[in-house]
């Protein structure tokens, strides 16, 4: 498997204006590198524990490579740059939905809808901490616990709100954006490079999280001892992503996985 060098970034074309985004009037974020180190830092300092951080998964099919990662794994990011066929297969899968309304504790899963440019990295940590097993690892008082304790009770639009004005995720996520080994884009730049989360949720169901959608993904369920890097949710996950782009004939495949799991000692 690939991993994404930042100063790639470039070479695919950018999303146009005319996609269902995040309009160019609203905040930008100087983009994170895909970097475990760097999404650590950012994590810790909200306040995740740092028994918990995300690794490089560097093999989906080699089981020595796999083996190399922490598990249980309770989060996975798939980090790709965007591509005509994801966009016409986001579109079109999209068109019947409805707009997620979810609120509430009975809500099996957080989702957060991007309101920020160029934030869709953040958008997929927030997803990965604030969903199923990762939020034990919440510290108490914490601007990690406030910020997911304020947007439980809310709806999709309050809830990017909040994301939006939360001055501790703002000061958080620019510390973070300057830590990458790579040369820093600037925050009006045009990024293609786009960050998917699945989680798992307290009833194994296996959920695909991405803030430029209409909503959160049921994919399937999972046994309860099978976690995002079990064989059957890389098939209801990445490896479907990853054949869906085979078949339609994309080219090379440039992507990265990047798993929240237990921290190495």
């Amino acid at each position: 498997m690939t991993k994404l060098p930042e100063a790639q970034l470039s070479e695919q074309a950018p999303i146009t204006q005319d996609d269902p985004d995040v309009p160019k009037t609203r905040k930008a974020f100087v983009p994170l590198e895909n970097n475990p180190e760097v999404m650590s830092s950012l994590v810790h300092k909200l306040g995740l524990s740092p028994n918990l951080s995300f690794h490089d998964v560097f093999s989906i099919d080699d089981p020595e490579l796999l083996a190399f990662v922490p598990r249980p794994a309770t989060a996975l990011l798939l980090v790709f740059p965007v591509s005509k066929s994801y966009e016409t297969f986001r579109v079109e899968e999209d068109k019947e939905k409805k707009e997620y309304e979810g609120k509430g504790a009975s809500e099996p899963i957080i989702w957060y809808k991007q309101t920020i440019r160029n934030a869709c990295g953040l958008i997929g940590i927030l997803h990965a901490v604030s969903n199923g097993s990762s939020r034990g690892y919440i510290t108490s008082n914490s601007d990690l616990e406030k910020l997911v304790k304020d947007a439980t009770p809310l709806g999709p639009v309050e809830r990017a709100d909040l994301l939006y004005e939360s001055q501790a995720l703002e000061k958080a996520h620019q510390g973070a954006a300057t830590q990458g080994q790579s040369n820093v884009p600037g925050a009006e730049d045009d990024i293609d490079l786009h960050f998917v989360c699945f989680v798992k949720d307290e009833k194994n169901n296996l959920w695909e999280m991405d803030g430029r959608r209409k909503g959160p993904l049921e994919r399937g369920t999972l046994a309860a001892d099978e976690d995002v890097l079990s064989e059957k949710a890389l098939d209801l996950g990445v490896r479907r992503f990853l054949k869906r782009e085979e078949e339609a004939g994309g080219g090379e495949l440039r992507f990265s996985l990047i798993t929240l799991a237990p921290s190495l000692d």
